[in-house]
């Protein structure tokens, strides 16, 4: 699915670490995720904030019987991507170059991840 993400809400702190869950279990249901969350929430209250997340966008669902299952509109990537490109665009004024140099800097990208990202350049633009 190509959703345009761009101008997708802000994720409180529950809400993303139930994407977290979404995003490394692929298709899940309601109660799956209330297990994965330890059983620190009522089932109501899991199925609450996934709802809450499909009206952000962050997630769609399909009805199996009367089961939702759901699963991310994006992948973690891409709406990371559109994270990066916020960021981008909000304090490096669209430069890509200073958000990755400065992540150079700190330690985040090292040789190893910019010959990786060489690699799959390469290949995209073939």
């Amino acid at each position: 699915m190509n959703l345009d993400i761009s101008d997708l809400p802000d994720l409180g702190p529950l809400e993303l670490e139930m994407m977290q869950v979404v995003w490394a279990s692929g298709p899940i249901i309601a109660e799956d995720v209330r297990v994965q969350l330890k059983d620190r929430l009522k089932e109501s209250t899991v199925r609450t904030v996934l709802s809450r997340l499909e009206d952000k966008g962050y997630l769609t669902h399909t009805s199996v019987g009367r089961t939702y299952l759901y699963a991310g509109a994006e992948t973690r990537a891409k709406v990371a991507a559109r994270g990066a490109k916020r960021i981008v665009d909000w304090i490096c004024q669209g430069s890509v170059e200073e958000l990755l140099t400065g992540m150079v800097d700190a330690g985040l990208v090292t040789a190893k991840n910019v010959e990786m990202l060489k690699a799959k350049t390469a290949a995209k633009t073939v």
